[in-house]
């Protein structure tokens, strides 16, 4: 694991650590994804939210996240994994939100959707399997989506992801971000660096656009399934105000 601060948007002064942390999950999957964060995050005397996002479009997923900051009772640490990522980046203008936490995810600019971003992938980078939508929604390839999105987690819990995924609206792909949080608060990512959806050079790219603390660790693009304790820790440096 290595550390690398990029960040140019401190804080301008460091208030007592954040105890609340709202997790939002990305496409194809659900917010039971991440149960072992929560485990650790609530061992170590968090209050922790789960969103489960529709993933229908970015606006009726950024309202049910406000509606998760909403009842929190003092300042947020919002957390996004993978299209999350756009999610937290709409959302996180919240006056609640202290901090930013991106996990192998899209970090959006002012108009940028998923599918800019994906629009044209760095040379050689993996194709995600993802099918021809139907009826106005996506899934990936169950025979490919171990290989592509969970490399690292195993086989029996890779299966049950495949066989559990939740349709992911072409809607919330083409959801464009209006004022990406990132630019007015600090934000940190961690960057898988054997992911397969989201290709670590365009992480990177992202992560550094936003000024973000950076840290890298070996893992697929379920790095929030199988290295929970990576995951769990960078949620706390934000939480600490630690770049």
């Amino acid at each position: 694991m290595t550390f690398a601060s990029t960040s140019n948007a401190a804080p301008a002064e460091t208030p007592e650590a954040v105890k609340n942390v709202v997790l939002v999950h990305g496409g194809f999957v659900d917010g039971s994804g991440w149960a072992k964060v929560y485990n650790i995050l609530k061992k170590d005397g968090y209050n922790v939210t789960i969103v489960q996002n529709p993933t229908t479009s970015l606006a009726d997923d950024v309202a049910f996240t406000k509606r998760a900051i909403a009842q929190q009772n003092g300042p947020v640490v919002l957390v996004g994994h993978s299209y999350g990522g756009v999610v937290i980046s709409e959302a996180g203008t919240d006056p609640k939100v202290r901090s930013l936490v991106y996990i192998a995810a899209f970090a959006p600019d002012k108009g940028e959707s998923v599918q800019s971003l994906i629009a044209n992938p760095p040379p050689g980078a993996p194709q995600p399997p993802i099918l021809p939508p139907q009826d106005g929604f996506l899934f990936l390839d169950r025979a490919k989506f171990a290989a592509s999105f969970a490399g690292d987690v195993s086989a029996e819990e890779a299966a049950f992801m495949a066989d559990s995924q939740v349709p992911w609206g072409v809607q919330a792909l083409g959801g464009a971000v209006t004022e990406p949080a990132w630019k007015a608060k600090p934000s940190w990512y961690l960057v898988a660096t054997e992911d397969r959806m989201i290709p670590p050079p365009a992480q990177q790219m992202m992560a550094n656009r936003a000024g973000a603390t950076v840290v890298e660790v070996p893992g697929s693009h379920a790095i929030y399934v199988s290295k929970p304790e990576a995951v769990a820790k960078l949620i706390e440096q934000a939480a600490h105000g630690k770049m």
